[in-house]
């Protein structure tokens, strides 16, 4: 029989699929989802962006469909010809180099700032702290031998993780012992499943439901990294429905989303 963490683990992977299933089939036909709009979002987002999904598709009989993944990735992806409408990225220097080569209607929407944390799966044999003290003692006596974080090459939450474990003074150290997710969802699976003894990942994926059953966290002080201005823009191909999306996407309901996922909104 799967053990509690399986079967939380497994509902998490499920759950926006159905969710964002049952919104669509309750207002659109098939058809109409299999010509909707594709948007690249970055995969932070994932609980946050199919609330905001299943919202908009409910309140206006139209539907987008999220690819999730990193924005590095993407932001090669779009320059390569993908056919994404809206891009919401995690990292706003990628907005801007799309828009240096043309390829968006303008430099887009700052929508978020995000944060990241210092995660332990469940019966792990150390205590995450925003000191991080808990864990550099487990580094240094070898509690910790597996550790993961998105790869930081493409991933902007990789990139905040090694910049928050190189101000810490313990990058060199971690370093060895990394397990590289492809994005920032992958490093919280590998961090929540228990095949590592650990991760840094997104503040908004540690407060999705049902992550409490699978461990710890503690928040890493902002300032240990840079800000991670996430920043949305349209693409010179998006149509009417994708535009509407994108101006829910700065509204009230849609900013008190990405709030109750721990994200720092514009303005705020």
């Amino acid at each position: 029989m799967p053990s509690q963490i399986e079967r939380a683990l497994r509902w998490i992977m499920r759950l926006s699929v159905a969710a964002m299933a049952l919104a669509f089939g309750a207002v659109v036909p098939a058809g109409a989802q299999a010509n909707a709009p594709r948007i690249a979002a970055a995969s932070d987002l994932k609980f946050a962006l199919d609330e905001m999904i299943a919202a908009f598709t409910q309140e206006t009989g139209r539907v987008v469909l999220p690819t999730y993944g990193s924005s590095g990735n993407f932001k090669t992806q779009i320059i390569q010809g993908a056919p994404f409408q809206l891009f919401l990225s995690a990292d706003e220097g990628f907005v801007f180099e799309l828009h240096e080569k043309g390829l968006t209607v303008d430099r887009g929407a700052l929508y978020a700032i995000g944060r990241i944390v210092l995660f332990a799966p469940k019966g792990a044999n150390w205590q995450p702290d925003s000191q991080l003290a808990g864990f550099k003692a487990a580094l240094a006596d070898g509690r910790i031998t597996r550790f993961a974080i998105a790869n930081p090459e493409h991933a902007p939450y990789g990139r905040a993780a090694q910049e928050a474990l190189t101000t810490a003074g313990l990058w060199d150290t971690v370093r060895p012992r990394l397990v590289f997710g492809e994005n920032v969802s992958q490093a919280a699976q590998f961090a929540a499943s228990g095949s590592t003894q650990g991760g840094i990942f997104a503040l908004s994926l540690a407060l999705a439901p049902q992550m409490a059953q699978l461990g710890t966290y503690a928040l890493i002080p902002a300032e240990l990294h840079q800000p991670l201005r996430q920043r949305m823009v349209l693409l010179k191909s998006a149509d009417d429905v994708t535009r509407a999306f994108y101006d829910y996407a700065q509204s009230a309901s849609a900013r008190a989303v990405l709030k109750r996922y721990g994200f720092l909104l514009p303005g705020e």
